[in-house]
């Protein structure tokens, strides 16, 4: 599952290529991990959501434990309780440039990104909703990965088309499940010595 992803482009970049409006004072990082603000087009905006669902797990005691943040929302598990109601009532647009796997030994794990060939800005189907926790929030949606890296993972974001992008955000939630396949074009593949665990 995808834990972090880079978008090089700045907000007013990915707003002319998703002709949406940049909401004011959105702070974003090039590179974004789980629990930290990432860029998102939701109702023709461009604005700030953290990266992450929150779930509140119980200790030993049964006393809360610190909120963690779930990224990623696979496709076979999107008519869960979880998931059903932000899937059907609000997807989102997710601006990315590459994402990153952990690759190789365990403890020796470096990081592989996966981007569009070219290098060029796409988007990954998303779903978002308003928490108590940390405000509006979104999740990636992933499906089966594609043959170029299921020697790395055996899942990937969904990766939409300019023509799809519409149907995702506004359409019915049949017509957006049916858009969760995986990406059947090439990809470009980063090999690179940087550690896994490393920022």
């Amino acid at each position: 599952m995808c834990n972090l992803y880079r978008l090089r482009a700045n907000q007013a970049e990915v707003a002319h290529i998703f002709a949406a409006e940049a909401v004011p004072g959105a702070n974003h990082a090039d590179e974004v991990y789980p629990g930290y603000p990432g860029l998102v087009i939701a109702h023709g905006r461009v604005g700030a959501m953290n990266w992450g669902f929150p779930v509140v797990l119980k200790g030993k005691q049964g006393q809360p434990l610190k909120p963690k943040p779930v990224t990623n929302a696979r496709d076979d598990k999107l008519h869960t309780p979880f998931w059903r109601d932000s899937f059907a009532r609000r997807r989102c647009l997710i601006p990315v440039s590459q994402w990153a796997e952990p690759e190789g030994e365990a403890g020796r794990m470096t990081r592989t990104w996966y981007g569009m060939p070219g290098g060029e800005v796409f988007a990954i189907g998303g779903i978002w909703r308003q928490t108590a926790e940390w405000g509006q929030t979104y999740a990636m949606v992933m499906v089966e990965s594609s043959a170029l890296m299921t020697d790395v993972h055996d899942r990937m974001p969904v990766v939409l088309r300019p023509d799809q992008w519409g149907a995702w955000l506004e359409g019915e939630p049949e017509a957006a499940f049916a858009m969760c396949r995986t990406w059947p074009g090439s990809l470009s593949i980063e090999r690179t010595g940087d550690r896994w665990a490393g920022r």
